[in-house]
């Protein structure tokens, strides 16, 4: 019999009626015959506030008691959406993440899975057609029998996860969105909906900007191939498909234009151009969990001199400017300029691979706009700008255009 896991989020569950909505949904699944197990995330909201609770109580909480509160809005949802379940004639219990087990690392606050032991859902599949409804995000710290949490988003995680060790058909996430877009259809009004997309392609777009999947969840679907399908909890339609290259049978140039406003840049002018200046540069920023994402050097107008651009994650400005001034003296850099009025801007298509001028087609639609590009980045499908913020949604629509995205 076909397995299939469901996996709903913060705002398909967001209230009672919601619940109910999705048993529903469940309920007609497993109507049609399929083994389900179902992934809740905690009520749109609530682990927020969860998180608040414990930042007015202690700004450097223990991790561990971190996770034991903002775990429990998913404890809360897999009960309520289990008795519905049961209130429609369904077979159906919930599971926290330390009764499957869902065994993890010790990070807590972001910890990893390392297995997780579905023999007893097996079981009862097939001995009671039962639903299984499981609470995303948490897991279990096995040595000290902890409850760990996966970081935010990490119900998509938790599912994908759970239908690689289940041998799933398919995972199914469903959201607020009805699939996955060429890009930002608020910004972008002819954006279209995929209907399948390679896991390179979701992976990249999910890392420069786009919010309808965690990262770690296609990093972990491309690697046990597992197939996901995007669709919405709201709309009776087919979604877009997460799958291998090899079910595609033709690549488009650009799958996807994203931009991403986490951003900040940082520019250390007149950085001596000696051999071990990076080194220098980035290994306190590693040391302090800085994560550097585009760097350029440039020649500087001194001689025996370099300028240094590199970009940072928002919230993580005041860090690394503070860990850069703290070894100013080791550095001996002149000036250090902030400017958290930046967006990058990436396209994104395995087409790449296969064609010239991809890149030079990006350079001509911005510089026909006026837009100015102060960093460049690539790899082999994906390449990537940072410009200055107000000409966020000019680009997007200009670079959607360009690639011959728009919807007929």
């Amino acid at each position: 019999m076909p397995c299939l896991v469901m996996k709903f989020g913060g705002t398909s569950v967001a209230d009672l009626a919601r619940i109910r909505n999705v048993a529903q949904t469940v309920k007609r699944a497993h109507d049609e015959g399929a083994d389900i197990a179902v992934i809740v995330s905690a009520m749109s909201g609530v682990t927020n506030q969860l998180i608040d609770y414990v930042s007015d109580i202690a700004p450097l909480a223990d991790l561990r008691e971190y996770d034991a509160v903002v775990s429990s809005g998913e404890q809360v949802t897999s009960g309520l959406l289990a008795i519905a379940l049961q209130n429609l004639g369904v077979p159906a219990r919930s599971w926290l993440g330390w009764q499957i087990p869902v065994v993890t690392d010790d990070a807590h606050g972001s910890a990893r899975i390392q297995r997780i032991d579905v023999d007893e859902l097996r079981r009862r599949f097939e001995e009671e057609r039962q639903v299984a409804v499981l609470a995303g995000f948490q897991g279990l710290e096995l040595g000290r029998k902890r409850i760990t949490t996966l970081g935010r988003g990490g119900s998509d995680t938790s599912a994908v996860a759970l239908a690689a060790a289940l041998e799933a058909e398919r995972c199914d996430i469903y959201t607020d969105v009805d699939g996955v877009y060429t890009s930002d259809p608020r910004i972008v009004p002819r954006a279209r909906k995929l209907d399948r997309i390679t896991y390179e392609e979701m992976l990249e777009m999910a890392s420069q900007g786009a919010k309808v999947l965690q990262t770690r969840s296609v990093e972990m679907a491309m690697k046990h191939r597992v197939r996901v399908q995007v669709l919405s909890s709201f709309e009776d339609k087919p979604g877009t498909l997460v799958v291998d290259e090899d079910e595609i049978v033709e690549q488009a140039l650009v799958s996807g234009v994203t931009y991403s406003r986490d951003e900040a840049k940082i520019t250390l002018q007149s950085v001596p151009d000696r051999p071990g200046v990076a080194a220098a540069i980035f290994g306190p920023l590693a040391d302090a969990a800085v994560n550097v994402d585009m760097i350029v050097q440039n020649i500087s107008a001194e001689n025996g001199h370099t300028d240094m651009t590199f970009t940072v994650g928002n919230a993580d400005l005041q860090r690394t400017i503070s860990v850069l001034e703290k070894n100013r003296d080791q550095l001996a850099y002149r000036e250090l300029k902030a400017d958290p009025n930046v967006v990058k801007v990436s396209v994104i298509g395995v087409g790449m691979r296969s064609h010239a001028g991809v890149a030079q087609r990006m350079f001509q639609a911005l510089a026909e706009k006026g837009i100015n590009i102060q960093v460049i980045s690539t790899s082999e499908i994906k390449v990537s700008v940072l410009i200055a913020a107000e000409y966020a949604e000019l680009a997007l629509r200009s670079l959607h255009t360009a690639y011959g995205l728009d919807s007929a």
